[in-house]
């Protein structure tokens, strides 16, 4: 059995939590939460030890891997802590919010042989997986990406200090999917404003943003950011001479001149990270993990180097 812990018993954590109880091959040893109440509510829930400070759990509990599902403002040290213990992990999406400090986590993590995962579970839906099959021998010329959604309550979110920004927190799940079926951005050029959600207590993150950028390809691509509608839509569109890919949220449809077929996701990917986790490290297989911690750090340089084009106005080349 695979000893788990988790570090965030809140949100996506609670997500986390329920499909580590579910997995056959997972005993949930331990959940850690700053709010105590909570903790101690999701632990006799699901039979586990908790406490309220992640150090003291990484000391008390001989895990085998830890889910990391804090917000990108107070990850401190926990993945060296876990690294330097053997203990795998995964860490949901953003990394953190500095490219150096972020970047010192990935050597430690490559030194120290453990297999770490990101939380950038669309890698998994079934749809993509067709779409990135479809695009192997494909030459892409032009994508279209957005992620236009409505504004989310939490009070730290609202913050650039403490989140990055919609791009870097929210948003950089459609990003990550662009690096994932496109190829890695090597530049690009943004503008983000806050123009329209100005009423909204304490908030000083930019509402709407554009991105130009450019592939390792050469492929030119554009995406679209913002929380200033009623409803949620993100998608991708792939294009290429006599072919187009569309993500249309977890729905795919492939065109050409002759006919377009629809796919619909019939999978839970949520579900499906942790069991691709898991079996990365019963059989020692890395390859296993579709979103490595290292792959996560990338599309958060991306996201982050965004952020900085906007705030100077001028472009940013990615360190590849």
């Amino acid at each position: 059995m695979i000893k788990a812990g988790v570090i965030g018993a809140g949100g996506m954590g609670a997500v986390h939590i329920k499909n580590l109880h579910q997995n056959e091959h997972v005993q949930l040893a331990a959940i850690c939460d700053t709010n105590e109440a909570l903790a101690k509510q999701q632990a006799e829930l699901y039979g586990s030890a908790y406490y309220t400070d992640g150090s003291t759990m990484l000391e008390q509990e001989p895990l085998d891997v830890l889910y990391v599902c804090i917000p990108p403002f107070c990850h401190g040290d926990i993945e060296e802590q876990a690294a330097a213990k053997g203990i795998h992990l995964m860490v949901e999406k953003p990394l953190g919010l500095d490219v150096e400090s972020v970047r010192h986590k990935v050597k430690v993590i490559n030194e120290s042989g453990i297999i770490a995962a990101s939380g950038y579970c669309l890698r998994y839906l079934d749809t993509v997986a067709i779409a990135k099959d479809f695009l192997k021998d494909k030459k892409i010329g032009m994508v279209r990406a957005h992620y236009i959604t409505t504004p989310v309550p939490t009070p730290w979110w609202r913050k650039k200090e403490l989140s990055g920004g919609q791009l870097v927190e929210q948003s950089t799940h459609t990003m990550d999917l662009v690096r994932y079926l496109c190829g890695d951005i090597t530049r690009l050029y943004a503008d983000m404003s806050l123009l329209l959600m100005q009423d909204i207590p304490d908030l000083d993150i930019p509402d709407v943003g554009a991105i130009q950028f450019v592939l390792d390809s050469g492929a030119v691509g554009h995406m679209q950011t913002g929380f200033i509608q009623f409803d949620h839509r993100s998608g991708i569109e792939i294009m290429g001479r006599d072919f187009r890919v569309v993500l249309d949220g977890t729905t795919l449809s492939i065109a050409d001149k002759e006919k377009e077929v629809v796919y619909r996701s019939k999978t839970d990917f949520y579900k499906d990270l942790t069991t691709a986790l898991i079996d990365a490290i019963r059989n020692q297989d890395p390859s296993l993990v579709l979103a490595s911690y290292e792959d996560g750090f990338k599309t958060l340089e991306v996201t982050l180097a965004a952020n900085e084009s906007a705030e100077t106005g001028k472009p940013v080349l990615i360190q590849q």
